[in-house]
């Protein structure tokens, strides 16, 4: 790429005497810059990018793109857009030479169950012999090499280098989590994609979005704005979740309906929900089947149905749908198992929003002979509205309740908590404790358990830390409550 096409594509006149130079990356992290770059300054949250333009330009980069005129930074070239990040993912599209059309590109989006969607449909399309991609929450995949992650849904200069790297490696098919912010933040402006997923919408991060409206409508950029009927794609919507009616009647392409309704597109019948997965009757088009999932809960016969419509949509036969869906065993994190001999069910689940929580519990329900035992916090700087509703559904659905810390980040503890406790007072005086140290409140809750009692420790699932002020610190519910289960059963 020459400097002068980035003029062109930002629809900018080239300024007198630019040097058409090589282009040697796009980047918006200005410790990453190297002779050859553009440097594009994002106002973020905590730092505004233009701060570091000098530095950036004593890297080597040979033009900025700003939302202001700088000083003091030399006669590198300057090019002054509306928005950044608009720039940035534009920019980044171009320079990778727009790697997400050569894709098969499945995004999904809502509040819960992106995750293990997202694994369901990877599976689904690994069966159908395609080499697949996996960008998320818990990793980023190509194939079966694995790679760290940052956001749920990277920044776009990130993001186009996964699709990019893919792509040269093989890569026939994409399915990532497209979360709000990333929606909100035009990390995903310049994606190409084939299917867009709906998941289901209740109350999360609105700390950023502030109310459910502009949450939906962030959330609804995916449909109604990125997905373009000339690429031939679906929307594929949860009809049973009330903002289905604003997607289906806000999108341009097909719409594919799944859920219990009956009105729905593809839809389950005769559920049934064990400690061991679910089955249920695939109801589509020439399809009348039945699928045993490894997975268990109501939620997850929705994820599963999610999934199915991807594979239907893209043509894949029904047997290897059905081999997709019913090989996944687990998924990080994800009402995961703890099992060291114990004589009761120990379940980590990421769980952190109340429709979450409600869900876990009510699916622990289903199949408890004992009691049900929660331990659960909030996270610190997000939404404190749900906390009180968190609170509230431990409190009319669990049988005790231990209250702890999560991710407090800059936030205080004892008020977190505090805010928690609102919603369990409601209810009850007596069956539950607070405990802030997640650790002990880990050992309280598996030394009070008896015989066929479940245990839920929910908030953090896949985490491997705990973001204390600034600092994380390694903490990994999954590994602690195997530590404490084997001193317990070793005396």
């Amino acid at each position: 790429m020459r400097l002068i096409e980035i003029f062109n594509v930002l629809n900018q006149k080239p300024q007198i005497n630019v040097k058409d130079e090589k282009v040697t990356g796009i980047t918006s992290h200005s410790k990453q810059v190297e002779p050859g770059c553009v440097f594009v300054c994002i106002k973020g949250f905590k730092h505004d990018g233009h701060r570091f333009a000098k530095e950036a330009v004593e890297r080597g980069a040979i033009a900025l793109v700003v939302e202001y005129k700088l000083s003091d930074i030399g006669d590198v070239p300057q090019i002054i857009v509306s928005d950044s990040r608009c720039a940035l993912a534009q920019l980044s599209a171009e320079f990778w030479d727009h790697p997400s059309k050569k894709l098969t590109l499945v995004g999904v989006t809502g509040t819960n169950g992106k995750t293990t969607t997202t694994y369901l449909v990877e599976s689904i399309f690994a069966h159908a012999d395609f080499k697949t991609g996996l960008i998320g929450t818990i990793m980023n995949k190509i194939g079966d090499k694995v790679f760290p992650i940052i956001n749920t849904t990277p920044e776009s200069e990130e993001l186009q280098k996964a699709f990019y790297d893919m792509k040269s490696q093989g890569t026939d098919m994409a399915v990532m989590e497209v979360s709000s912010h990333a929606l909100d933040l035009h990390r995903v402006d310049t994606c190409f994609f084939n299917y867009a997923v709906f998941t289901n919408l209740t109350q999360d991060h609105l700390d950023y979005h502030v109310t459910l409206e502009r949450y939906l409508e962030a959330k609804g950029r995916l449909f109604t704005e990125l997905l373009k009927p000339e690429y031939n794609n679906a929307a594929i919507i949860n009809m049973d979740d009330p903002s289905s009616d604003y997607l289906i009647e806000h999108t341009q392409a097909k719409v594919i309906t799944y859920g219990l309704n009956k009105k729905a597109h593809i839809r389950a019948e005769n559920v049934e929900i064990n400690a061991n997965g679910a089955s249920f009757t695939i109801i589509a088009p020439g399809i009348n089947e039945k699928i045993s999932l490894q997975l268990t809960g109501f939620f997850n016969v929705y994820n599963a149905l999610s999934a199915f419509c991807v594979g239907f949509a893209a043509g894949i036969p029904f047997r290897t749908i059905k081999k997709g869906l019913e090989s996944v065993k687990g998924v990080p994190g994800r009402f995961e198992l703890i099992q060291e001999g114990q004589e009761f069910a120990v379940i980590v689940d990421y769980a952190h929003t109340p429709d979450g929580l409600e869900n876990i519990l009510k699916t622990a329900q289903a199949f408890v002979q004992g009691r049900i035992i929660s331990v659960f916090g909030c996270g610190g700087d997000r939404d404190c509205k749900k906390r009180p509703l968190m609170g509230k559904i431990s409190a009319e659905l669990a049988d005790y309740s231990i209250i702890t810390s999560d991710n407090p980040r800059t936030e205080e503890p004892s008020q977190i908590i505090k805010d928690i406790e609102a919603g369990v007072k409601a209810l009850t005086d007596d069956r539950y404790e607070v405990i802030s140290d997640r650790r002990k409140a880990i050992e309280r809750a598996l030394s009070m358990a008896q015989k066929n009692d479940v245990i839920i420790i929910a908030g953090k699932g896949h985490e491997t830390y705990q973001i204390i002020g600034t600092q994380k610190y390694d903490f990994d519910d999954r590994e602690i409550t195997r530590d404490v289960l084997r001193r317990m059963k070793n005396g």
